[in-house]
């Protein structure tokens, strides 16, 4: 059993770097080279990987390189955020086959959003056109107050007290794990994006609520019962709104995509001067995308907009920064597409509210994977369970053979 362990590390591993040698395997795996050579023998053999070619010289001899074969298997991938559920087909070289489906599925107060999950899932695997064998799970990111282990969502009352993954499994026939949609982005930016390589980041997920997923020690930090990192909810105003947790005052309250779409649209009625499209058709997923294109293009009223809830978020991050000392910073998520207008406000509150020793070195990026990192962290949420029983035999499907092996 050992070995078949092993090999689906060799999976994981080849999936997030997409090719590597014997050498650097063993040094990932902490084993020996002949015993890795073996390993990588028996999945060529069985055709699961393949030698590549040799790598870049490096002044001695090149060593052949190895990567998962083409069209093996592919990965159904669900980031979902409050309004709007987005799936992709994912294969084993991290590209998306086809397109990615978006569908309106409000969460807050709506029974049906598990049925009509469900059902868009159900269908991108009825007409995707890859079969069904070779699909080995469904990754999850969603908000709310996860509980992996028995697979409930306790913030959405239709969630609450399901197992969604036996849910969705019984109706779509394949293995399903299920994470914070903050988390899943945070494993997005260690395994592809910003904090590949960081032992310490926070990564800001900027979408309709400002979620967090920490990477501490160069893993993702879920905290005792797994909901650390709601950041949305840090008390910070004295503003009297009223947050979506029931709570008053929260981040959330002043710095979220939704404000900002919010604020536009009552400043375009009130004929504030902006080179805004009609962003009044109630379509916040259009608006939020008009917005930060127009900040872009260099809209005041926009840049604006963009520039407060920088501003406010970067005052949350100043506690992070004295709680955690983190190396980075990653904007991520769907505001991300905004780039580089939000530096200058997060920085401008971190120059005010940091003690200067404590943020000093501390480097905010912009994730270069932000549209997709749901997805791609969705992705890469399947592949971190492939010990998991109906995961493993999805990717091993001859699993006795395979376990002769072990």
């Amino acid at each position: 059993m050992k070995r078949l362990s092993f090999k689906s590390q060799i999976i994981q591993h080849l999936f997030c770097r997409g090719q590597s040698s014997c050498a650097e395997l063993s040094e990932k795996l902490d084993k020996s080279l002949p015993f890795v050579n073996g390993l990588l023998a028996e999945l060529v053999d069985a055709q699961y990987v393949f030698e590549k070619g040799l790598a870049g010289s490096t002044g001695g001899r090149r060593p052949i390189t190895y990567s998962i074969t083409d069209n093996l298997l592919y990965i159904v991938a669900v980031s979902m955020d409050q309004l709007y559920t987005h799936i992709a087909i994912i294969d084993m070289h991290r590209n998306i086959v086809g397109q990615v489906s978006q569908f309106e599925i409000p969460l807050k107060d709506n029974a049906m959003a598990l049925p009509k999950l469900t059902e868009c899932i159900s269908d991108i695997i009825k007409h995707c056109g890859i079969e069904k064998n070779k699909l080995i799970g469904v990754g999850i990111g969603m908000p709310g107050f996860i509980n992996i282990r028995n697979g409930t969502n306790y913030t959405f009352i239709n969630f609450e007290e399901i197992n969604i993954p036996e849910y969705i499994h019984t109706q779509t026939g394949l293995p399903v794990v299920i994470d914070n949609d903050s988390s899943v982005i945070a494993l997005a930016e260690l395994k592809f994006g910003a904090a590949a390589g960081s032992s310490n980041t926070m990564v800001i997920n900027i979408n309709w609520g400002v979620g967090l997923g920490m990477v501490v020690k160069g893993e993702l930090y879920r905290g005792e019962k797994g909901f650390a990192g709601e950041f949305s909810h840090i008390p910070l105003f004295n503003n009297n709104k009223l947050c979506s947790c029931g709570k008053s005052g929260c981040l959330e309250t002043e710095a979220s995509m939704l404000v900002i779409v919010e604020k536009a649209i009552a400043g375009v009625k009130s004929g504030r001067i902006t080179g805004l499209s009609d962003i009044t058709s109630g379509d916040y997923d259009v608006a939020s995308r008009e917005i930060m294109a127009a900040a872009g293009r260099g809209d005041q009223f926009s840049i604006e907009l963009l520039s407060e809830v920088g501003y406010h978020i970067g005052r949350g991050v100043a506690i992070l920064v004295h709680l955690f000392n983190p190396a980075i910073i990653v904007l991520s998520g769907r505001g991300a597409a905004a780039g580089k207008i939000w530096k200058a406000p997060i920085q401008q509150a971190l120059n005010e509210h940091c003690i200067p020793r404590l943020v000093e070195g501390t480097v905010i990026e912009v994730s270069a994977i932000g549209s997709h990192a749901g997805i791609l962290g969705a992705a890469a949420l399947v592949m971190e369970n492939l010990q998991m029983p109906g995961i493993q035999k999805k990717m091993f499907p001859d699993i006795e053979k395979t376990l002769s092996l072990s």
